[in-house]
């Protein structure tokens, strides 16, 4: 019977018998998810999962008491403390607040991908028509957010500290975009730094992805479609509705088939290395123009490595497992390099070589992966990454993992997840544009990919 590929130390599956199994509770999140978000913006999400466990959105929760944790991960992978962490500052005003935002230009008269994706008047596609699939929600069943408000990150008193957030930060402005609300959203259209900005995240390929959304004289806001191509999500602008895969930033059919969106670097991180780093960051509120259960996991036990991708029908390369945790630093000079996050979350630092260029990768423990158990912040600690050039002022990087932080053994310097000096000199890592995501998505969208690490 043939074994589906999985971690050192799981138990063997058989692909057969156990994955249909599996994708259940994947399918009905989904169409939950679809139930919920077309009833409009006043609907409250019908709970796709158990409600045991406490969560973030539940209105008992006591700011810096220690919760209990669900125990649904692997023997490798252990739970981490989660504290619901008070303001950090009581009496900064938790009012959310709008910030200015860059118009998009005029929506065009052009056929339309979202309603035929076989127009004989587009350009020849980049995939085949085929292969994008329903994942069940309609156009915009699952709503981007188009005028987002935020909070302080001093004021927020709503997370866990293990919480996952996407971080990202533009001409010196820094945000926060928790998975609690990405999950249900997907989309964000924002401007920040002065740039207009998407930020995107799929739970289906475990990918964030953040891109700068000029393209020559357009400014484009993005929706979701309702499909997938490679178990990925499928965006569509609004301006044109050509469709575009979130893995690439890439227009792939439609009337601009061939354009590609600017990717701007993203990280995944903790709720608590974000605010301690950022107490001035902006935080995204959940108070978004729809009623969700924020903080509630409609895809219980999706990234369980023996697991099969939803609606995925691509080969899957057999050097690691479909759902593995993988960093990859991608670039147009050379295929994509993975190192598998079990190698990293071992070692903590992995020194390696990507398109010609040194490289490290660095990983901190204390951050839930938001795919594991119904409660999004009980997971287990899959650890925030980073990836950076091993280059400081010309001197090669030795970084070492401390109780600090990570140590450059050459400099002397002590450097946090995101590439700062902790020592305040304003001394930085120059960040490579990386990726975290699951084996299978990567394999896809450039099958040449390299692994290291194992």
């Amino acid at each position: 019977m043939e074994e589906w590929p999985r971690f050192a130390g799981s138990p063997p599956m058989s692909k057969n018998k156990i994955l249909p199994i599996k994708i259940l509770p994947v399918a009905v999140g989904i169409a939950l998810i679809a139930v919920a978000c077309s009833g409009g913006g006043d609907t409250q999400a019908t709970n796709p999962v158990s409600t045991t466990s406490a969560s973030v959105s539940d209105a008992g929760g006591t700011p810096g008491v220690v919760e209990s944790a669900s125990t649904n991960f692997g023997v490798d992978k252990p739970v981490v403390e989660r504290i619901l962490l008070p303001a950090l500052d009581p009496d900064a005003d938790p009012t959310p607040f709008s910030v200015d935002q860059i118009s998009s230009t005029p929506r065009e008269d052009l056929p339309s991908a979202l309603e035929d994706r076989f127009d004989s008047s587009f350009p020849p596609p980049l995939v085949d028509p085929e292969e994008i699939r329903s994942g069940g929600p309609p156009p915009d069943g699952i709503p981007a957010i188009d005028e987002p408000k935020f909070q302080t990150a001093a004021s927020v008193d709503w997370l866990y500290n293990v919480e996952p957030v996407l971080s990202i930060e533009v001409n010196g402005e820094v945000r926060a975009y928790p998975i609690q609300i990405m999950t249900w959203h997907e989309i964000v259209n924002d401007t920040i730094g002065g740039v207009p900005v998407t930020v995107s995240y799929c739970p289906l390929c475990n990918s964030a992805l953040a891109y700068d959304r000029r393209v020559g004289d357009r400014i484009f806001d993005f929706g979701t479609s309702g499909s997938l191509y490679s178990s990925s999500l499928v965006m569509y602008d609004r301006q044109t509705e050509s469709l575009w895969t979130h893995f690439e930033g890439k227009a792939v059919v439609g009337a601009l088939t061939g354009e590609r969106l600017t990717t701007l670097p993203i990280a995944m991180t903790s709720w608590q290395k974000f605010r301690d780093s950022n107490p001035d960051g902006l935080v995204l509120s959940r108070q978004t123009g729809f009623r969700r259960d924020y903080g509630r996991n409609p895809y219980p036990g999706y990234d369980d490595v023996t697991s099969k991708p939803f609606l995925f029908n691509g080969v899957v390369d057999g050097r690691l497992a479909a759902k593995a945790r993988v960093v990859v630093v991608r670039s147009d000079d050379g295929p994509a390099v993975a190192l598998p996050l079990d190698s990293l979350y071992e070692q903590l630092v992995v020194p390696f070589t990507a398109q010609g260029r040194d490289v490290v990768a660095i990983l901190e423990r204390g951050s839930a992966a938001a795919l594991d158990t119904s409660d999004l912040s009980s997971g287990y600690d899959q650890g925030s990454t980073g990836v950076f050039l091993a280059d400081l002022n010309g001197e090669k990087v030795d970084l070492v993992a401390t109780a600090d932080g990570f140590l450059d053994n050459n400099s002397g310097i002590t450097f946090d997840i995101f590439g700062v000096a902790i020592d305040g000199s304003g001394t930085r890592l120059e960040p490579v544009e990386r990726l975290d995501t699951f084996w299978f998505a990567i394999g896809a969208f450039d099958p040449d990919v390299e692994v290291v690490g194992l």
